[in-house]
């Protein structure tokens, strides 16, 4: 994983600990059948943040990207505040072939 970041986020930091006191829990509402469980899907996740984010300047951005490591399909996710400070991170996993289903999987994963 690689992370990266504006010369200062001291703008960024502010609002993301204003956002933070706002987020409500994700709803665990989505069935995992394989382990016989519940999860809080992406939306809902994006649900529980989005409104806190937004009042405080702060946006979200991911964009996918092909590792430099073979088989392997990585996510950018960048915070960013209306001061034009941001954080940004990279996280990469292994896919067994790259065909559209298992690159496409491999996506929703990392935007997890």
């Amino acid at each position: 994983m690689k992370m990266d970041q504006s010369q200062s986020i001291a703008a960024l930091a502010a609002a993301l600990s204003k956002a933070q006191a706002d987020f409500t829990g994700a709803v665990a509402d989505s069935d995992n059948p394989y382990f016989k469980s519940k999860y809080a899907d992406l939306e809902s996740v994006w649900l529980a943040v989005k409104q806190p984010l937004t009042d405080n300047g702060l946006s979200v951005v991911q964009l996918p990207v092909v590792s430099e490591r073979e088989n392997e399909i990585g996510m950018i996710t960048q915070l960013m505040h209306s001061s034009g400070e941001w954080l940004r991170g990279e996280f990469s996993i292994p896919i067994v072939k790259r065909d559209p289903q298992a690159v496409g999987s491999a996506i929703t994963y990392c935007r997890r």
